[in-house]
Order: C-alpha cells, then sequence, then structure tokens
C-alpha cells in the first residue's frame, strides 16, 4: 500500500452474524475495518478477512460515549450492527437499539463522518407492541435526527451458516417426531446474509441515496412452510406443529418470570413475550419500500444456498447422500 493509507470503516458489532460479512466483504474491498465489540477476544476470527493488521477488533461498549467516539476516531465510515433479540443484564431494548443507535450517529455527526449504514429490522415501528420493534424504530429515528444522509437497512429474516433461525429448528427436529412453531401463519421473506452485506457495501462505497430500504430475498411463504422447506433439506420427516398464541404468551411468561427470578443465572432461550408479539405479524418488505431492486441486487434464493450449511443435521450428516445411493444399489 505504500504511503496511500486506505480507507477506515468503523462497524459496531462486527463481529456478530451480519456484522462479519459486512467486515469480510470491506476488507476485500481494500479498506481498513475496525471491529467494534464488546469482547474483542472473541472476535479474533475476523482477522483473516485481511492482511496482517487489516481488520482489527477493538474493544467497545454502546452504551457509553467516550468508548463509541475512541473506536470511531479517524474513520471515514461507520456501520451500526448492534441489536439484540432479547434482553440479558444490561443490555435492555432501550440501552442497546434505541439510546445505543443513537449514540452512534451523534458521534459520527460529530466527527464529521460521511458514510452511515444502520442495520433496523423490518417490522421496526413506534406504535409497535414488541419493545423490540418499538426500539428499532427508535433508532432510527436517532440516526436519522443526527445523521440525515444514514442508509438504513431494514432485513427480514436473515438466513446463513451461522444463522440462529433455520440452525435451530433443524437442531430441535432432532428431538422428537413434533417440531412446534409460534405463529405457523406468520408470514416471512428470508434474505441471506451476504446481500444484506452487500448492500451495506454499497452504501458505503457507491452511490446509494440515503433513505431506508427493505431487504427480503426472493419468496415469501409461511413459517410453517418454512420449516418444511428446512426439513426437506435435512430428510427428517416431522410434523410442524403450531402453538397458539394464547399458549405461547402462557408458556414466554413462565420462561421469562424464570430469568427475572433467578437473576439472569438461568437465561430464556426458549421464547420471550416479545417474541410472540413479534412474531404475530407478518415479516415482508412494504409494497411501497425501496428494496434490493433499488440497489441493483438480485437477492439468492432460499434453496441455492440451505442445503450447504443444513446438511449436518441429516441423519448420517455428510454421509447421507452416499447412504441413499447405497440403498439404490441394493434394490
Amino acid at each position: 500500500m505504500g504511503l496511500i493509507m486506505s480507507k477506515l470503516v468503523t462497524i459496531y458489532g462486527g463481529s456478530g452474524f451480519v456484522g462479519r460479512y459486512i467486515a469480510r466483504r470491506m476488507a476485500k474491498a481494500g479498506w481498513r475495518v475496525r471491529v467494534a465489540v464488546r469482547r474483542p477476544n472473541e472476535a479474533i476470527f475476523v482477522k483473516p478477512y485481511g492482511v496482517v493488521g487489516q481488520v482489527e477488533p477493538v474493544l467497545c461498549n454502546i452504551r457509553d460515549d467516550a468508548s463509541v467516539q475512541a473506536v470511531m476516531s479517524g474513520a471515514d465510515a461507520v456501520v451500526n450492527c448492534v441489536g439484540i433479540l432479547a434482553e440479558v443484564g444490561k443490555n435492555q431494548f432501550d440501552a442497546v437499539q434505541a439510546e445505543g443507535a443513537e449514540r452512534v450517529a451523534r458521534i459520527a455527526a460529530e466527527e464529521g463522518i460521511e458514510r452511515f449504514v444502520h442495520l433496523s429490522a423490518i417490522g421496526a415501528d413506534p406504535e409497535a407492541e414488541s419493545e423490540y420493534a418499538r426500539t428499532k424504530a427508535q433508532g432510527e429515528a436517532g440516526v436519522q435526527a443526527h445523521m440525515p444522509h444514514a442508509v438504513i437497512l431494514r432485513p427480514s429474516i436473515i438466513f446463513g451458516p451461522e444463522d440462529q433461525f433455520f440452525n435451530r429448528f433443524a437442531s430441535m427436529s432432532r428431538l422428537g417426531p413434533m417440531l412446534p412453531v409460534v405463529g405457523a401463519d406468520t408470514r416471512f421473506q428470508p434474505v441471506y446474509v451476504d446481500d444484506v452485506a452487500q448492500a451495506a457495501e454499497l452504501a458505503l462505497t457507491g452511490d446509494v441515496a440515503a433513505g431506508i430500504y427493505e431487504l427480503g430475498g426472493p419468496e415469501v411463504a409461511s413459517f410453517r412452510a418454512l420449516m418444511q422447506r428446512m426439513l426437506e433439506v435435512i430428510h427428517r420427516r416431522r410434523l410442524v406443529v403450531n402453538v397458539p398464541f394464547f399458549m405461547a404468551r402462557i408458556m414466554a411468561f413462565g420462561f421469562d418470570m424464570m430469568q427475572k427470578l433467578s437473576l439472569g443465572l438461568i437465561t430464556n432461550s426458549m421464547i420471550t413475550r416479545d417474541q410472540v408479539r413479534n412474531l404475530a405479524k407478518d415479516n415482508v418488505v412494504s409494497d411501497d419500500a425501496k428494496g434490493f431492486p433499488d440497489l441493483g441486487i438480485t437477492p439468492v434464493a432460499l434453496s441455492s444456498v440451505l442445503p450447504d450449511y443444513l446438511w449436518r443435521f441429516r441423519p448420517s450428516g455428510q454421509y447421507d447422500a452416499i447412504k441413499e445411493s447405497a440403498k439404490n444399489l441394493r434394490t
């Protein structure tokens, strides 16, 4: 690189599911990448995305002004990928998704940052019953107040090798003949993680108009239909059973209480009341929203990616295909 220093991007939450894909793309594009995370020693895996020293995990607490400012110093662009799906300890929806997002944007404005990308979610709505969706909307408003030229990305449910969606249910499918889901008729528009990362890269490097982009993949399907697709990929026959919302609320209340009474020693990894509220609403791109077509990106279909990472949940894992063909030999 000689004396020309390449541009620097700070990615808050850059070792998370989406953040790591953005980090990898920005490193490939020749940028220096600062991955701002709570536990840098657990984010060492991002270093090989670039040449030595190009991608660096650094300590940052998004709840603290000085910490956010320190890792932004000298950056040309900023991405905020920090979000939570459930509240644990000090990581509350308000503190992380509303105040945290606004803090990053306010400091970016003070630092004179030109390019700013914020990762939100479809369903972000200041009037939502779900606190997750409400604080996502508050975060967007905070970002736009300080960084009016920001690009805000709202993906539907995101799939990819490290996802917490298909992996989780594929893992559950090994436990018995039934696969219980809450909101079986709720519609999703699953989007591939690297397509979201490509949208972020374009917003950082290209000519993308400011504003909100809703990102959904090429197909819309109900939760039940997605589970059936997943079961086909992993060669398992399971009955997808819908858990009625009233029952889900009772169960979630029990799990939430357990977390509360144990003072956080037991975390509710099953389902929270807030997630039940969220699952009652369709999670698809709205008709009038800007999206992938406006970015010139053709999103990848589920079928071309799912088998790449779900094969390990097949009854014989990587040998499943061999066993299948062996059966044909015997006949």
